[in-house]
């Protein structure tokens, strides 16, 4: 681990004179790169300065222990070397996690697209439900959203609904929610108390930057159309609703929160930068799974992920045989402890297959 730490700290002093020579700065696209590499590289040699100091104290102290002879200066040795060793193990398992290479997507906001699957109406409702308990999640992280567009339900919910999430490191935290979300329930239209079985599909797509993908304009058909949802009569009777169409790949994005067309526009324009985006993400990250064999995958959005079952109050979480009896809460939000388990059995994956770091 010494020798990784070494060549961290020189490609952090490589990173630390690039960002601030003029031609890196006025580069756009490689300036935003290196400086979330020097951010990154800095939590990383701030930790590696604290473990090069925990092991220095704890040679220092195993030294007095063996040569001195003045036993209160050994019997001091003695507790700084217990305490340096319960500090040592966390640290190296942290810097161990963060040599591991990171996913250049993570850092990323989010666009966030749930749609109703299988069940009628119970499935829009389970669409709703989801859209709340995300909604509440990033509040309680303190992102920002904005709704995109949505399709209401007959009987509530949406058929559909898209928004978007802003903050930090929002992609890592969420991107394993992609995929078929299933709830077991007794509807409330069902006279007889039978439990159905209903399922809607969630998407999390990386947003991405303008250099990340480069839009042809003249392949985007543009049409303009009233909102259809609420939002005041100035809203329902202009045309600012906007859809845009990639006719190469005939990917669709529109948006119809705002009043503003221009708005909606480049709301439009964000989404369909972030599908395209996705698209070959998705693909990457699908030959990645199958070639390394993992569980755990944001590659496959048609797989069954997750199972919500009310009569028995529990969630279970089918990639890594995760079962917990908290629906309740988790429903309204607590996803966290989710999120921790299926980043934690990550983790431990990347790490057997990078091989022991020390």
């Amino acid at each position: 681990m010494i020798e990784k730490i070494k060549i961290i700290k020189q490609r952090f002093d490589e990173v630390n004179d690039l960002i601030i020579q003029p031609e890196i700065i006025s580069d756009q696209k490689r300036y935003i790169k290196l400086n979330k590499e020097y951010k990154d590289l800095k939590i990383l040699v701030d930790l590696s300065d604290q473990y090069l100091s925990v092991i220095s104290n704890i040679d220092e102290a195993q030294s007095i222990i063996k040569e001195s002879d003045d036993s209160e200066m050994v019997e001091i040795a003695k507790i700084q070397l217990e305490e340096s060793k319960l500090v040592l193990g966390p640290l190296r398992d942290r810097i161990k996690l963060l040599l591991i290479p990171k996913d250049p997507e993570d850092s990323k906001n989010v666009v966030i697209e749930i749609r109703a699957g299988t069940g009628g109406d119970e499935a829009s409702i389970f669409a709703g439900d989801l859209y709340r308990m995300y909604t509440k999640f990033c509040q309680d992280k303190g992102w920002n959203h904005s709704l995109v567009d949505f399709s209401e339900g007959t009987a509530g919910g949406f058929k559909e609904i898209i928004f978007e999430v802003t903050g930090n490191d929002i992609y890592g935290i969420l991107k394993f929610e992609s995929g078929v979300h299933r709830v077991q329930r007794v509807p409330q239209t069902e006279t007889q108390g039978r439990v159905h079985t209903s399922a809607a599909t969630v998407m999390i797509l990386p947003e991405a930057e303008e250099f990340d993908v480069e839009i042809n304009m003249n392949d985007v058909r543009i049409d303009y159309f009233c909102s259809s949802g609420p939002g005041g009569q100035s809203v329902n009777t202009t045309y600012s609703a906007v859809r845009l169409t990639h006719e190469p790949t005939g990917i669709v994005a529109q948006c119809q929160d705002q009043k503003s067309q221009h708005k909606n526009k480049d709301k439009a324009l964000k989404v369909l930068r972030s599908r395209l985006y996705d698209n070959e993400l998705a693909k990457k990250n699908k030959e990645d799974s199958e070639k390394r064999g993992l569980l755990v995958s944001s590659g496959d959005r048609s797989a069954k992920i997750r199972t919500y079952n009310y009569p028995q109050g529990r969630v279970t979480d089918h990639r890594i045989g995760l079962t917990l009896y908290d629906l309740h809460n988790i429903i309204n939000g607590d996803i966290q402890k989710l999120i921790d388990e299926l980043q934690l059995y990550q983790n431990s994956e990347k790490l057997k297959e990078a091989g022991e770091i020390i």
